[in-house]
């Protein structure tokens, strides 16, 4: 079994859909062996509903997510410096981390995730598109880390 970093931050553009998917789907699979953050660069939006239904379908509950940026993290208490490894779902994301790994020694990965939002007309063809992301995100994953140890 691949060894689990201490520390995990999942970013992506405005951390409503896919970093907290990420952030999700870590937790449930790995528990309490890995510290697990998500953010955005922006933080304006709330949390997508297709993301929480999606979530929801696979065991994972996302209905207090609360969307924060790279800044409100450090605001917050959360030293950037204190992960382990940073996995940016986004091009804008990918370029912060490595913007804020030029100050803290942190490995930056870049995971090349679907956005989900606006494929897709009518509800169906709209979770299908939610549910495509999620599972490349949980198969991205599974391969990094390992199967669940739930």
């Amino acid at each position: 079994m691949p060894a689990l970093p201490h520390s995990v931050l999942f970013c992506c553009d405005y951390n409503a859909t896919r970093s907290p998917m990420a952030e999700g789907m870590m937790k449930k699979f790995y528990g309490r062996e890995v510290y697990v953050q998500s953010v955005g660069v922006k933080s304006e939006m709330e949390i997508d509903g297709f993301t929480i239904a999606v979530c929801a379908e696979i065991g994972v509950d996302l209905q207090r997510h609360r969307a924060r940026s790279f800044h409100e993290l450090q605001e917050w208490g959360d030293d950037l410096g204190a992960f382990d490894l940073v996995i940016a779902l986004t091009p804008a994301s990918l370029r912060q981390a490595q913007e804020l790994a030029r100050y803290n020694h942190l490995e930056v990965d870049y995971w090349p995730i679907m956005d989900p939002t606006g494929i897709g007309d009518g509800r169906e063809a709209r979770l299908a598109a939610y549910r495509q992301t999620r599972d490349q995100i949980r198969d991205h994953i599974l391969k990094r880390f390992g199967p669940p140890r739930e």
